[in-house]
């Protein structure tokens, strides 16, 4: 990788406690380490209190320094980051559910106040850590394309979340294009890894708190539905390919190998544990007897990959960490 773009340069990175964005921070000082390339990394969180105890050790480090703050509040830089990574938004569902008035203010005001503060200061590259949700319901079968588009029910309080992710994504196109900046927006489909909250809300999240607590993985549905499931520190790697050797607006961020659906992910997550003799548990037993996959609603990453990027990390294994995170400390468990 072309780390040496990055050199002596200031980065932001917001939402930087969240799993992604956290994964970013960790990627950029791995980066410095091997590289000695004079970066200074920034990391904009809400509950800063908190933040430190999943940073931990690297809050010693002078190459990282963590920053309180809201991004729905106006922004103003006292460094110049010639780079920020835009992570911060609610993206647990159950947050757009309870609170989606912040969900929508994070995604548009957010978005908004770091780009006048950016553009005000001299930056010169914008990543978006954008979601799949932007496709809304796409018509037919196969992967989704960067260029496909779908419906959204916009007059839903839960749109607060896709249709937010839109309007950031607008934003930062007509700010690139009138202040000459460069705009990358991600599309992340679904990610799984260390990190993850036990109280997500995703399926991932709900089967991964099924087996650290020993209890036969619940389905609510006979699990047809196929999704993109990558693991995180694949999906950081894209990020990077995508923006240190990308020429694209847009990238969608996903592991084709991992288009499988909700039934088989949840078989992954009991097998993974052998020792506690896991199974599935259907809430409708009929379920368990009629399982047939639908056409796929995963994210074609053609694009990505033509860059030279892979996604490393077999579904197996990726569910194996995830859990093994949890079993042997509680740095990921809050």
């Amino acid at each position: 990788m072309p780390w040496e773009k990055y050199r002596n340069t200031e980065i932001l990175v917001t939402g930087a406690s969240g799993m992604i964005p956290m994964y970013i921070v960790g990627a950029l000082l791995a980066a410095n380490d091997a590289h000695d390339l004079g970066l200074q990394v920034t990391g904009l969180v809400r509950n800063k209190t908190k933040a430190e105890k999943r940073f931990g050790t690297a809050l010693e480090r002078s190459d990282f320094t963590l920053l309180g703050g809201d991004v729905i509040d106006t922004q103003s830089f006292e460094r110049k980051f010639s780079t920020v990574f835009h992570g911060a938004s609610p993206a647990r569902p159950s947050l757009h559910k309870s609170s989606p008035v912040t969900t929508l203010k994070a995604n548009t005001l957010g978005t908004i106040n770091l780009l006048d503060a950016f553009v005000e200061s001299g930056g010169e590259s914008f990543v978006l850590l954008s979601s799949s949700e932007v496709y809304g319901a796409v018509n037919g079968s196969g992967l989704i394309r960067e260029d496909d588009q779908g419906t959204l029910q916009h007059f839903a309080p839960r749109a607060s979340y896709s249709e937010g992710k839109r309007i950031a994504e607008t934003a930062l196109a007509a700010y690139a294009d009138e202040f000459g900046i460069r705009g990358l927006s991600l599309r992340f489909g679904h990610i799984y890894g260390p990190g993850m909250a036990l109280d997500d809300g995703r399926v991932q999240a709900d089967f991964l708190a099924d087996v650290v607590r020993a209890r036969n993985v619940r389905m609510m549905s006979p699990g047809a539905a196929t999704r993109t499931y990558t693991y995180v520190a694949d999906a950081v790697e894209g990020l990077f390919f995508a923006h240190l050797l990308g020429e694209e607006q847009v990238y969608n961020v996903a592991d084709p190998v991992g288009n499988i659906s909700i039934r088989e992910l949840a078989e992954t997550f009991a097998s993974a544990r052998p020792e506690k003799n896991l199974s599935l548990d259907f809430v409708n037993p009929e379920d368990g007897r009629s399982f047939s996959p639908v056409a796929s609603l995963g994210l074609d990453a053609a694009k990505l990959t033509g860059l030279g990027w892979d996604a490393a990390t077999k579904l197996s294994s990726g569910v194996s960490r995830c859990i093994r995170s949890f079993e042997e400390g509680p740095l990921i468990a809050e």
